[in-house]
């Protein structure tokens, strides 16, 4: 079977040399607001689920919080493993297949690191899993984009030159996708990748989340948790809790 597109492009060299900017001062940032916010004691298990290169997890296992961190992504759980102890361990997992049960008293699935996949069976089936790993009284803490924000401002093509090369990047939106395409040349060699994310919205999401198991009790609309407003927010968070033990 084909490999789908966020196999490909999560697993490859040249995503990170494109988001290598990434702000890890607003990720932290994020952290503290959460930490602040949600109160959790010390020694909480704590699961970040699409953890990437493992920034979030690294830095709340700082904070004192017992941490895990998957990831479709095997060159990204390689990377961070580095960074593993006692309290902090890395594992490659697909989202959708369940993750420990009813151990977490947080789940994290953190910058838009959700929304991949075609069907809402699969989407379903990965919130099903969040809410799995979750004990009785757990939170999950979802983050995704404002998608109404980016179409409103869709910037349709630009062009970003990181370590030399020249990332060409065009978006649309394509049958409730927000489609973005990066094309480049390195080495003499042309590439090719493309990332695809569901343009959902707060009631999708409701939709969603209830199918799952999960009841939404609080929505922000960036970092610094203010509250959303679907034209101007950067984000759109929600904490979620368990509808059932």
């Amino acid at each position: 079977m084909p490999k789908k597109w966020f196999q490909n492009w999560f697993n490859s060299p040249y995503y990170h040399i494109l988001y290598k900017k990434r702000d890890d001062e607003e990720a932290e940032l994020f952290i503290d607001n959460l930490c602040g916010f949600l109160k959790p004691k010390a020694g909480s298990r704590m699961l970040d689920i699409a953890c990437g290169r493992g920034r979030h997890a690294i830095y709340l296992n700082k904070k004192g919080f017992e941490v895990t961190g998957i990831d479709l992504s095997f060159s990204s759980i390689k990377f961070a493993q580095q960074f593993e102890n006692k309290n902090l361990h890395f594992y490659v997992h697909d989202m959708r297949q369940p993750f420990y049960i009813r151990y977490f008293d947080f789940v994290f699935n953190i910058f838009t690191s959700f929304g991949y996949f075609e069907t809402d069976k699969d989407h379903i089936n990965a919130l099903k899993s969040f809410k799995k790993a979750l004990k009785k009284d757990g939170l999950l803490v979802f983050d995704y984009m404002n998608s109404q924000k980016i179409i409103n401002h869709l910037v349709t093509k630009e062009t970003k030159e990181v370590d030399g090369i020249e990332f060409h990047i065009s978006r649309q939106v394509i049958g409730g996708n927000i489609v973005k395409t990066i094309d480049f040349e390195h080495r003499n060699k042309h590439f090719a990748f493309k990332e695809e994310v569901k343009d959902f919205k707060t009631p999708d999401f409701e939709r969603l989340f209830s199918a799952a198991g999960l009841q939404i009790i609080h929505t922000f609309g960036d970092y610094n948790l203010n509250t959303f407003d679907i034209n101007k927010s950067d984000r759109l968070i929600f904490i979620c809790k368990k509808t059932d033990a």
